[in-house]
Formats: structure tokens, sequence, C-alpha cells
């Protein structure tokens, strides 16, 4: 097949590693020209300007910055994109803009479709991680067999075009908030005065990552009267924490936010249940 790919760092150029691998023949265009020139070691073939770089393709796939430069690299393209070639967006973006974006690529009668991943570049290029997908069934099988290739799983989310941006900002949430917990853990160590690799060594025995699934099955649906950690003692370990912290001269960053998010429920009447109480939206 031939594939247009627009925007190749370092995601974006491990994808067309992978395109190249399985045998496409891939034309790649990039702001900074020296990144798509880069990828000619690789067979693929640089063009100074998006317009040319779409010519005669089958697909066109995006990994850009945000919305704003989706659009600014897309809309220019509208009367050059033909009906039959897919628009294919691996971008993180926001949900309402993207929702906007598929409707107005439906209307003008295109293939657009939001596939952002959970794949870091060396990912990217041997194939392995997770593509979101959001768009209609038809669409998700007619695309399926060529998402495939790139990835080692594909989770379809449903019809509704922002569903994949959702989900994506789910997921790097998630993510992020795990460096913020971290970050934590370090300022307290150094506030102890045990230092990080140390402090980290603990996560050689201990997973908390494993029991994510679990505490979100729980904050769904689980019977919070039966507490495996009462909420009030969960709140007074987090007090010990800000306090040691500040006795070595550390403020913590995300801990204190814990601590007010545990405060209010605890405030509704909610200190004798389980924590993931505090996680659930209250109701009005």
């Amino acid at each position: 097949m031939k594939i247009a790919f627009l925007g190749t760092g370092l995601m974006g150029t491990g994808f067309v590693r992978r395109l190249r691998a399985t045998g496409h023949e891939v034309n790649v265009w990039n702001r900074s020209a020296d990144k798509a020139r880069r990828l000619e070691a690789d067979g693929a073939h640089a063009f100074a300007n998006a317009a040319d770089a779409i010519a005669g393709v089958d697909r066109i796939h995006l990994s850009l910055a945000d919305d704003a430069s989706v659009d600014a690299v897309l809309e220019p393209l509208a009367s050059s994109v033909p009906a039959a070639t897919w628009i294919v967006d691996h971008t993180t973006t926001a949900v309402a803009p993207t929702a906007e974006r598929a409707a107005r690529w439906q209307a003008r009668g295109r293939q657009f479709v939001h596939a952002p991943v959970f794949m870091g570049p060396a990912n990217c290029a041997e194939g392995t991680g997770l593509m979101l997908l959001a768009c209609t069934q038809a669409r998700h099988e007619a695309l399926l067999p060529a998402l495939q290739q790139m990835t080692g799983t594909v989770a379809y989310l449903g019809e509704d075009p922002s569903r994949a941006a959702a989900f994506k900002l789910f997921g790097n949430m998630t993510l992020l908030g795990f460096i913020g917990v971290l970050a934590d853990v370090n300022r307290l160590a150094h506030a102890l005065g045990i230092g990080t690799a140390d402090a980290f060594s603990l996560f050689k025995h201990f997973n908390p990552g494993a029991t994510l699934p679990q505490r979100a099955e729980r904050i769904v649906s689980a019977d919070v009267t039966q507490p495996s950690f009462e909420l009030a003692m969960a709140r007074k370990d987090l007090r010990l924490m800000i306090e040691d912290a500040a006795r070595g001269g550390v403020d913590l960053y995300v801990t204190p936010a814990i601590a007010r998010l545990f405060d209010e429920a605890i405030a509704r009447g909610q200190g004798a249940l389980d924590t993931v109480v505090a996680a659930r939206i209250p109701n009005p």
C-alpha cells in the first residue's frame, strides 16, 4: 500500500519504520524537513510539502502535537484528499475539537478516524502496544487489519468519534499521575534522609499498579460499607506523610490534594467507608 505519514517526530519515525518493515511504500512530511529526510535511509520518500506527500496514497496517517497542528496541516489539504483515501490521526487531542473535526471531514465525504495510541517510539517501530479507535463499525472493520500491523492491540471504543480522545486522556492522566505520586515519594524520602534509588527499591517488591484494575472496579460497583482500607485511617496516613515531609523542610504536591479530596468525603460522613468512596462523584 502507498501511505503518507505527516509528522515524523519520535513516534512518527517509529511508525514509518514499522510501515516500511511491513512492506508499504511511505511518503513522509514534517515541518522540520530534516526529520523527514532522515527516513530516506529507511526507504521512505521525503517531501517538502504535505500536499505533494499525500498525492496518490491510500492512507494518510498523522502524528502531530495537538489540535491546532492537526487542523493547520489537514485543512489546507481538504480539496486534495480523495474520498477513498483514509485519514488516520494518532495525535493526542481534546475531546470536543476531535468530535468537531470528525464531523467536518464527514460532511466533506472523507474518511477521517481518530486512533491515538499508548505506544512509545520503540513500540511504534516494533508494532507493539495499544491503539484506540472510535468510528463506525464499518470503518473499524475495514481498517482493523492495517492498524493491527502497526500495534499489538486495537481497542474499539464505539462509534462516537470523540471517545478515543477521551480514553486517551484518561490513560495519560493516570500515567502522569503516577509521576506526580513518585515525585512526592521522592520528596518525602529526601525529607527523611533516604536516597531516591533506595526509596524506589520498594517497587521491586511492591507493585501498586497491579491493584489499579481492582480499585477501579471497586469505585464503579463494589460495596464500600465493608472497607478493606477505611477512609479515615487513610487520611491519617496522608497526615503522617505531610507532617514528616514538613519536618524535613519539604513540601509535597500531590499528597495534599488527595488529602483535600478525602477531607471532603469525611465531611460528607463517609469516614468509616472504604477509601475508594472518595473517588466517587457525590450525589447532588
